[in-house]
């Protein structure tokens, strides 16, 4: 008589991809020690040579282990002398949702300012009743408050999916121009009431203390809304190259609008028409047609585990694991295929699960060591469904270069190697 195999590891889909119930509370214990890589205690006699004397001294300002020093950002080249550049979150060196501060996405457009907090200032302007200007000091005593959500690049993902032929690089290359950390500041709403703003006003325009002095329209129903100007991330003050002392945060919305090092609010009637919204951040379409404005990031997902990069070590039970995002809400389901598309499963969501955050999945896999393709697709509480690469091209042609959020896939081959292709 055969032993009778959990209900938990029958498959949900083709190619061996198992129930989400494995990953949800108390589920993997039908797995059993050793199936998905767990490992047991060393005999006493085995101490390793680090239990034999005692390690190195405190220090005022903590540093990781010198063994993970390879996980690193990847330099983007910079496009001229002007300190134009940035750099990409190795997401297949990272787990859980929240983005270390030394490892998130930068792009900047002029280098990065050395600003003195002491000196510096924001004017808020224009169409209110008065103007204000807030030095660091005043801006401390309002309220704040501390928000968990992504910022991502527009053009993050062209890479991957836009190129004719697959560009064959990390997941962290091909996606990692988005990020999430805890975000803590001054709703700028409060602000705004302060300086009393026109009944006829209808956006704002916000500007950097950079030497390129990044402007940015914003709709002024966001800036009421959810926009907050924030002082601190993941539980320390700004690093410099991610707005220090001060940027505007826009959950959601495309990086850019994120304003760093903030100077300057203007409250105007109309979209300013700035240069980053005119000669950038447009997209051309098939028919001569350009989209502008575009704010929200659109529903996305990727697998970061297995990914380019990562080697699959012959069959077995794996953990395949990745990232979601929406800039128009919570992740309400992710799917993920391991056979090219052909039957999809449900994966499980890692609490919590928070608006305009990045929500971890797993699944579980057992890998019979053929070659395949695995694939995932995310749906956010609108109902939005990320598209294929097939259904964008086809609506915007191949001439835009942001918001490119089609499903990525993987392919992997019996020796166990990751690359990206389209399926």
């Amino acid at each position: 008589m055969s032993e009778r195999r959990p209900k938990d590891l029958e498959p949900v889909a083709g190619n061996g991809l198992l129930h989400r119930r494995l990953f949800l509370k108390g589920g993997a214990a039908v797995l059993g020690a050793g199936s998905l890589g767990l490992m047991t205690a060393a005999p006493a006699k085995d101490l390793p040579p680090w239990m034999g004397a005692p390690g190195r001294p405190l220090s005022g300002y903590g540093s990781r282990s010198p063994y993970e020093d390879h996980v690193r950002r990847r330099l983007l080249a910079a496009t001229g002398a002007d300190g134009a550049g940035g750099s990409w979150t190795p997401l297949e060196a990272l787990e859980g949702m929240i983005t270390p501060n030394p490892l998130h996405f930068e792009r900047h457009h002029s280098g990065i300012p050395d600003i003195d907090p002491d000196r510096h200032r924001l004017l808020i302007h224009g169409m209110v009743d008065r103007a204000l200007f807030f030095d660091m000091d005043a801006l401390s005593r309002y309220p704040m408050v501390s928000r968990i959500q992504f910022i991502e690049c527009s053009g993050n993902s062209y890479l991957a999916g836009l190129p004719r032929q697959p560009i064959n690089d990390t997941c962290g290359v091909l996606h990692g121009l988005v990020s999430c950390s805890e975000w803590t500041g001054v709703p700028l709403s409060i602000l705004l009431d302060e300086a009393g703003v026109d009944p006829d006003a209808g956006w704002i325009m916000a500007e950097g203390a950079d030497a390129a002095a990044m402007n940015r329209s914003v709709p002024l129903a966001k800036a009421m809304d959810d926009a907050l100007l924030a002082v601190y991330q993941n539980g320390e003050r700004l690093r410099p190259e991610q707005g220090y002392p001060l940027r505007l945060f826009l959950p959601g919305y495309e990086g850019n609008m994120s304003i760093k090092w903030l100077r300057r609010i203007k409250v105007t009637a109309a979209p300013s028409m700035t240069r980053e919204e005119t000669s950038k951040y447009t997209d051309l379409l098939p028919d001569g047609r350009s989209l502008i404005f575009t704010y929200p990031m659109d529903v996305k997902s990727v697998i970061t585990s297995p990914s380019p990069g990562l080697v699959l070590k012959g069959p077995g039970l794996y953990q395949i694991s990745g990232m979601a995002w929406s800039g128009r809400g919570r992740i309400a389901r992710v799917e993920v295929s391991a056979d090219g598309g052909a039957t999809w499963g449900e994966a499980a969501l890692c609490e919590p699960v928070l608006d305009k955050a990045v929500t971890r999945f797993r699944m579980a896999w057992r890998w019979n060591g053929a070659e395949t393709a695995i694939l995932s697709r995310a749906v956010d509480e609108t109902g939005a469904v990320q598209p294929t690469r097939e259904a964008i091209i086809a609506a915007k042609g191949r001439k835009f270069a942001y918001h490119y959020n089609g499903i990525q896939a993987w392919g992997i081959d019996s020796e166990g190697q990751v690359a990206n292709v389209y399926a």
